[in-house]
């Protein structure tokens, strides 16, 4: 007479199976950058393997939020136990920026999916000493260079119009692929994320940061 095994209920079936996930190693570094990405696609193999060995199937909904310069993405997961359809756990909370492109949705779900996997099983993340226990501190970021300021004429206050380059601004800070790099420039630059100068020139600006910034974030994870 065989043994009979004892039925898990989702909650054990859920332990197991981040017992047995183990880590998910982080890609190689991305030029520029100071940590090394965690890639969807391999959160999602080490997560489906632990989770489809015993028997728990995920399902996600995605909203979607359109704003100005980006769109925000939020994943609500539900982890359901194949063997009692009546069973499931919810992962909320899980949410990404995309760009305003015909990218950026696709690319929210992904981040958004990436961290309700890293959320259920607790995945531990790594690469050698990039794990965060024994991490090493980052390097500081090489400085980057003020832009030039034209010398106002007639004026004791000039118009950031008439004594920016815009068409350098946006070079510069599109050439910066270092996210440390990208926030050290606004904050040795900030005459030109002030309101007070001129609006325009302000909201132009800071939508190209916004937008810059977002993509820096979305290459990976610190």
């Amino acid at each position: 007479m065989g043994v009979k095994r004892m039925k898990l209920n989702i909650y054990q079936k859920l332990h197991k199976a981040a017992c047995e996930a183990g880590g998910v190693a982080k890609g190689k570094k991305v030029p520029g950058m100071h940590f090394n990405p965690l890639q969807h696609d391999e959160v999602q193999k080490v997560a489906m393997e632990s989770l489809l060995n015993n028997g728990l199937y995920p399902i996600c909904t995605y909203t979607n939020y359109v704003k100005e310069t980006f769109i925000m993405v939020t994943c609500s997961m539900k982890i359901h136990d194949i063997e009692d359809p009546t069973s499931h756990i919810d992962i909320e909370g899980c949410s990404a920026m995309g760009n305003l492109d015909k990218f950026g949705t696709g690319n929210g779900m992904s981040y958004a999916k990436k961290y309700a996997f890293l959320n259920a099983l607790n995945l531990k993340t790594g690469l050698d000493n990039d794990d965060g226990y024994k991490a090493k501190p980052f390097e500081q970021p090489k400085p980057t260079n003020k832009i030039p300021q034209q010398k106002p004429s007639g004026t004791a206050h000039a118009n950031v119009d008439m004594d920016i380059d815009m068409n350098q601004v946006r070079d510069v800070i599109k050439s910066i692929n270092d996210i440390y790099a990208l926030r050290k420039f606004r904050k040795e630059n900030p005459g030109l994320f002030d309101p007070n100068n001129n609006v325009r020139v302000y909201r132009q600006i800071t939508d190209l940061y916004e937008t810059h910034e977002t993509k820096l974030n979305q290459q990976g994870v610190i």
